[in-house]
């Protein structure tokens, strides 16, 4: 889990927490319910099987992002938290992974549920007959697990194309990065994953296969937005977390109220308070929290009961890009300490802030170096 408590997760843009499985946080995205009514509204089943076949989809995209966390603890790369998409889902590690292991990550899901198609297969033809079941596989809408195991093959395919952000574009820019920079390598995948994108949209709205279509469209902006993290990794390179942490702030009393606290949140641009006991950091409020115990309890709780102790902690010196993932999603927050000191604080936003003016700073650079060629 990262700095959040499960209560604040649950306010994060377009996903909803629905658990945690081995430790990691599991997010459901929104796209999930679109699917949902797509299926029921183009099938000519039940309601109830359609709810079913959605629950096997689940199961089957929940085993593929498995695939991948098991694969990244083999490099000790910890999984943070898993947010499931209808065609696969998006792992949040807690450290980028070099090339070669990201290339072993990405092929680990496709397998996951390579092998379970065949598992069920197995076990299909072991009950009912080689001749049964090649009928079944001509009619899968008349059986739940043969459509459970066309399920997991298709998903396997959909995510071995060489279009970021599926697996097999992942592994398309690793094979880039090794004649290519890192950046350029990540920008010619996510060029390519986008012109696959266009081409299956179009072809899923000419021929009317609107699944196809739905697919094309999270694959163009998931392209888009892996390409943007990664350029943001790389203007990271180097950095410290204290190059780019809030040192102006305000902070909480372990007795202070949530009253009290709602008033510094308008008077202040702060989303997050630390909260302290003396000289002792022991606790996180986020803006979330804090609403919500307003909701629940009223203003004259004190924060010390609706505040986060599991919060993230940064160390000054630790790399920028390593914190990267922990503070990337929105609403996210992290303590600065050196020990138990507190030195700063950072967040989404001034992360962004950050990034905005290194970009700015690279771009006038670039400009200045073509001036002097010139």
């Amino acid at each position: 889990m990262d700095s959040h408590t499960d209560k604040d997760q649950l306010n994060q843009s377009g996903t909803l927490f629905i658990g945690s499985l081995a430790g990691v946080s599991i997010r459901l995205h929104f796209t999930f319910v679109i699917l949902f009514i797509v299926l029921v509204f183009s099938s000519s089943g039940s309601p109830l099987d359609q709810g079913l076949y959605m629950l096997a989809l689940f199961a089957s995209v929940l085993i593929h992002e498995a695939g991948h966390a098991f694969a990244s603890s083999r490099f000790k790369i910890r999984t943070q938290e898993i947010i499931m998409f209808p065609v696969g889902g998006v792992a949040r590690l807690s450290k980028q992974p070099t090339n070669r292991e990201e290339l072993w990550i990405s092929l680990a899901g496709p397998a996951a549920n390579l092998l379970v198609a065949g598992s069920l297969l197995v076990w299909r033809v072991f009950h009912e007959g080689m001749g049964k079941t090649e009928i079944l596989l001509r009619n899968p809408e008349e059986d739940l697990l043969v459509k459970s195991i066309l399920a997991n093959i298709l998903l396997a395919l959909l995510n071995l194309l060489p279009a970021y952000p599926m697996d097999g574009g992942k592994a398309l820019r690793g094979f880039l990065s090794i004649f290519r920079p890192d950046p350029e390598a990540a920008r010619l995948a996510s060029i390519i994953g986008r012109g696959i994108a266009v081409a299956l949209g179009m072809i899923g709205l000419l021929a009317g296969h609107y699944l196809l279509a739905f697919v094309a469209v999270f694959v163009y902006f998931g392209a888009a937005q892996e390409n943007a993290v990664k350029i943001g990794q790389s203007l990271l390179e180097g950095v410290k977390v204290q190059q780019a942490m809030v040192t102006e702030f305000e902070s909480l009393s372990h007795g202070a109220t949530v009253g009290d606290a709602a008033k510094r949140l308008i008077a202040t641009s702060q989303q997050d308070f630390p909260v302290v006991s003396g000289d002792q950091v022991v606790g996180l409020l986020s803006r979330n929290l804090l609403l919500g115990a307003m909701a629940e309890s009223g203003p004259d709780t004190y924060v010390a009961g609706a505040m986060n102790r599991d919060f993230l902690r940064l160390h000054p010196d630790a790399d920028l890009v390593e914190a990267l993932p922990s503070i990337a999603a929105a609403g996210a927050c992290g303590l600065v300490m050196d020990e138990d000191k507190l030195l700063g604080m950072l967040t989404s936003e001034n992360l962004t802030e950050f990034l905005v003016l290194r970009r700015i700073g690279a771009e006038g650079r670039k400009l200045d170096k073509e001036d002097e060629e010139e």
